[in-house]
Formats: C-alpha cells, sequence, structure tokens
C-alpha cells in the first residue's frame, strides 16, 4: 500500500468516525421527552460492550470450556448485582 493510498483510507476512516459522534448531537438539540428513546439511548453503551466482550470470552483460551465456565461466572455476578468491574474480572 502507498502513502496516497493509506492517507485516503486514513482520512476516510477519521471522517466517518467523526460523523457518527457528531450527527446525533447537530439532530438532537433539544432534550428528548420520549422515554421510549431515552432508555433506548440509555442501553446503548451496555450493548456495545457486551457485543465487545461476549466473543472475547470464549476466544480467550483454547478451552472452550473454560470460556463457558467464564461466561456463565459473568452471567451469575451480574445476576447477583455485583459491578461492572467484578463482572468483566
Amino acid at each position: 500500500m502507498n502513502l496516497h493510498d493509506f492517507a485516503l483510507y486514513l482520512f476516510a476512516m477519521a471522517g466517518v468516525t467523526y460523523l457518527i459522534r457528531a450527527i446525533p448531537f447537530v439532530l438532537l438539540k433539544k432534550q428528548l421527552k420520549s422515554e421510549f428513546w431515552n432508555s433506548f439511548l440509555a442501553y446503548i453503551p451496555y450493548t456495545v460492550l457486551a457485543a465487545m466482550t461476549v466473543p472475547a470470552i470464549f476466544f480467550a483460551t483454547n478451552n472452550r470450556i473454560s470460556g463457558i465456565a467464564a461466561f456463565i461466572a459473568a452471567v451469575t455476578a451480574s445476576i447477583l448485582g455485583r459491578g461492572l468491574v467484578v463482572v468483566a474480572c
């Protein structure tokens, strides 16, 4: 890959990343009054964290049984009301 292509890809990725973060601020200038959208937007960070973490649990070791055991332990800790740091550990 030459420098021109690299710079083009870099600026395209930076632009997409900026737009994804800037568009909600432009479109949502005032406070949302819909309880549905407030609760929906409140759960997005947890959804993204789960989407990144759960597959990593199963592929972190070569043994699938240990991944399943770690997943069960994390879900159990979460159900018991432990904090995010405890569940992640």
